[in-house]
C-alpha cells in the first residue's frame, strides 16, 4: 500500500512539473494563471511563470510554455501582468468567532492616545444613544501610565448608562461608574486572583474602573453585550474582512466568552457557504477552574466538531497576561513595582500534566506565553514531556513571545518548538518601555534571532486583540512592521529595539504561509504552490520584494482564491 502511494505521488509530480514529457497531459485545467511574479514559497522552485488548477487543487507549476498543455476551451486563463501571485495567507492565531461579537462595536485607534480615544468614545455615544451599553475595544493600557485608565473621564462622557471598553489585547477592561454599579463592584468586592485577575484600586480601595484579566471578561458577560445573533452576524463579517486581506485559512486560538455558541455559528456559516476560510480551532484552558477537565473537553470537541471546512482539534493553554497589564510573567520586577514579576496561570508541574495528557491524546498544543518567565516555564514543560514521550509526533507552539532570553531562543530550536507572534506589535512601544528594564526592552519580539536559529515562525493577527482594529488582520500591513519595526508609513518613526530583529520579506511571507501551515499540521495540503496542494491563492497589485519598505502597507489584495474559487475580488 505504501509503495503504491509513493508511485502515485511520483507520477502526479512528473505530470505537473516535467517540461519534457513525450506526450502532453490529458487533464484540462479549470483555471490557469500566467505571470512574471508567481512566488511559490517552495524552496526547490521559489518562482514560476504559471500554475494550473483543477478541481480545487494545483496540477502544474512551471513555465508559461508547458502550461499551454493544460489549457482547453473551458479553461479560465488569467494574465497577471505586473501583479504578484502567492499562496493564500494563513492567520495562525486569531479569534474570529469571539471577534464576531466585537466587530460591529467601537474600534479605537490603537496608534493614537487617550485624548483621541475620549473623542472617539464621545462620538460613538452620540451616534448610539439607544444602546443600553456602550461597548468598544482597542485602548492601550500603558498609554495611561502605571495605574491604567480610570472611570472619571468616562463618567464625564456618559454617566447614566454603562460604558465598557476592552483593551487591545483583550486582557483588560475600562468602565465608568455606572458599569461598576451594575456589576456590583465596590471597595468590598474581592479580587478573583489577586495580582493577576483583579480590580485596580485607589488609595481608599475603591475600584478605579480598570479591570484586569478575568474581571474584564466577566464584565462583558454580566452586562449582556454578547448574543448568539450578534456573534453569528459578526463572524461572517470577520471572515469577509479576512478574505479581503488575502487570508484563506485561520487558526482560532480559543472562542473564550462565546465558546457556548462557537459550533452553532460554524455550522450555520458552513451551511450557508459563508465559511470561506479553512478553519482550525482550539479549546482554551485559561484558569485553575478548567485545569482538571480542560484536556478532556478538548478531546470531546475534537470528536464532535469536524464539519465542512472546520475542525476544533487542538489544545490552547493561556499561561500569563500582558506587559501593559503587568501580568505577563517576567524574570525581574516590573519597573516601579517591587515584588511584581507578573504571574503564570499554571505552575510548571501543572503545565507538564496538561501537555502530557494532550500528548497521550495525540493532540497539538498552543501555549500563550508573552513574558520571558512564562516562555521559560513553557519550554521547561515541553522538554520534560518530550523526554517522557520520545516517540511522540505532537507539535508545540508558543505564541506571542514578546520578551525572550538568549538561552530560550536556542531552546526553541533544539526542542523543535514553533514560535508564533503578531508582527504589528513589533513597532516602537513608547508607553510599555516604562514598565520593563532597558535590557528587556531590547529583547522584544526576537523574530530574526529565532529565524537564524532555525526555528519555524508562524504569524497571525490575534484579532480582535491585535490593535489597529480590523486593519490588524492584514498580513501585508503586519509584514511592513515586521520588516521595519516602525509605525507603518512613517519612515522617520522610532525603531523598536533591537533593530537587528527585523525580518526579510521572504521570511515574513513564509511565516504567513508555509510556517503557519506547519503549525496547523497542514503543510502537505496548503502553504506553498506545489502540485497536489490545495489551490489557495492570493493576487496582489505589486511584487512585495520590490516595494519600498515604508510603502509595503499600500500593496492591495486584488483577489483571494480558496480551492480554486474566488472568495474575494477587489472592485
Amino acid at each position: 500500500m505504501r509503495t503504491s502511494i509513493v508511485i502515485a505521488g511520483l507520477l502526479a509530480l512528473l505530470a505537473g512539473c516535467s517540461q519534457s514529457d513525450s506526450e502532453p497531459p490529458t487533464v484540462i485545467a479549470d483555471r490557469v494563471f500566467i505571470g512574471k511574479h508567481i512566488y511559490t514559497v517552495d524552496e526547490q522552485n521559489a518562482w514560476a511563470q504559471s500554475i494550473a488548477v483543477k478541481d480545487g487543487k494545483i496540477i502544474f507549476v512551471g513555465d508559461k510554455q508547458n502550461v499551454e498543455n493544460y489549457i482547453g476551451e473551458t479553461t479560465d486563463v488569467q494574465q497577471l501582468g505586473d501583479n504578484m501571485l502567492l499562496p493564500g495567507f494563513i492567520d495562525s492565531h486569531a479569534h474570529p468567532v469571539m471577534g464576531g461579537a466585537y466587530i460591529r462595536s467601537l474600534s479605537l485607534d490603537t496608534f493614537a492616545g487617550p485624548e483621541r480615544w475620549y473623542q472617539q468614545i464621545e462620538e460613538y455615544s452620540q451616534q448610539h444613544q439607544d444602546d443600553e451599553v456602550l461597548f468598544g475595544y482597542g485602548f492601550l493600557a500603558s498609554a495611561f501610565g502605571s495605574d491604567g485608565p480610570s472611570k472619571q473621564r468616562l463618567d464625564e462622557i456618559v454617566a447614566d448608562k454603562p460604558i465598557l471598553i476592552v483593551d487591545e489585547g483583550f486582557h483588560g477592561g475600562w468602565v465608568n461608574s455606572k458599569a461598576l454599579e451594575m456589576l456590583g463592584v465596590d471597595a468590598n468586592t474581592p479580587d478573583p486572583v489577586p495580582g493577576f485577575s483583579y480590580y485596580k484600586r485607589d488609595v481608599d480601595n475603591q475600584p478605579t474602573g480598570y479591570l484586569l484579566e478575568d474581571t474584564a471578561m466577566d464584565a462583558v458577560a454580566k452586562l449582556g453585550i454578547i448574543t448568539a445573533d450578534s456573534v453569528a452576524l459578526g463572524t461572517g463579517d470577520v471572515i469577509d474582512i479576512m478574505n479581503s486581506y488575502g487570508i484563506t485559512s485561520v487558526f482560532d486560538a480559543g472562542a473564550m466568552d462565546v465558546d457556548n455558541v462557537q459550533l452553532s455559528v460554524l455550522e450555520n456559516l458552513a451551511q450557508n457557504q459563508q465559511l470561506t476560510v479553512r478553519y482550525i480551532g482550539a479549546h482554551m484552558v485559561n484558569s485553575q477552574e478548567h485545569f482538571a477537565t480542560g484536556v478532556d473537553r478538548a478531546i470531546a470537541k475534537r470528536s464532535q466538531s469536524k464539519g465542512d471546512g472546520y475542525h476544533i482539534n487542538m489544545l490552547k493553554i493561556m499561561n500569563d497576561g500582558t506587559i501593559e497589564g503587568k501580568t505577563a510573567a517576567m524574570h525581574e520586577d516590573y519597573q516601579g513595582e517591587p515584588g511584581n514579576r507578573g504571574e503564570t496561570v499554571f505552575s510548571e508541574p501543572q503545565m507538564v500534566q496538561l501537555l502530557s495528557q494532550a500528548t497521550e491524546a495525540e493532540m497539538d498544543v498552543h501555549i500563550h506565553a508573552l513574558g520571558e518567565r512564562a516562555i521559560t516555564q513553557a519550554l521547561n514543560a515541553i522538554e520534560t514531556v518530550k523526554h517522557s514521550f520520545p516517540q511522540h509526533s505532537n507539535r508545540f507552539t508558543i505564541c506571542h513571545v514578546q520578551v525572550m532570553t538568549d538561552t530560550d531562543v536556542e531552546r526553541f530550536a533544539s526542542l523543535g518548538v514553533i514560535a508564533q507572534s503578531t508582527p504589528l506589535w513589533a513597532s516602537y512601544d513608547e508607553y510599555g518601555k516604562e514598565f520593563v528594564s532597558s535590557d528587556q526592552f531590547n529583547r522584544y519580539f526576537r523574530f530574526n534571532s529565532l529565524s537564524k536559529a532555525g526555528v519555524i515562525l508562524s504569524f497571525g493577527s490575534d484579532f480582535p486583540a491585535t490593535g489597529a482594529g480590523s486593519l490588524g488582520m492584514s498580513p501585508i500591513f503586519n509584514m511592513e512592521i515586521g520588516h521595519t519595526r516602525k509605525t507603518p508609513g512613517e519612515p522617520d518613526a522610532k525603531v523598536q529595539p533591537n533593530k537587528n530583529e527585523s525580518l526579510d520579506i521572504a521570511s515574513l511571507i513564509k511565516g504567513y504561509t508555509l510556517g503557519s501551515a506547519f503549525q496547523l499540521n497542514m503543510e502537505t495540503q496548503i502553504g506553498s504552490l506545489e502540485v497536489g496542494k490545495m489551490a489557495d491563492l492570493v493576487i496582489v497589485d505589486n511584487n512585495l520584494f520590490d516595494v519600498q519598505a515604508d510603502k509595503i502597507h499600500q500593496v492591495k489584495v486584488l483577489e483571494t482564491i480558496l480551492s480554486g474559487e474566488s472568495v474575494f475580488v477587489a472592485n
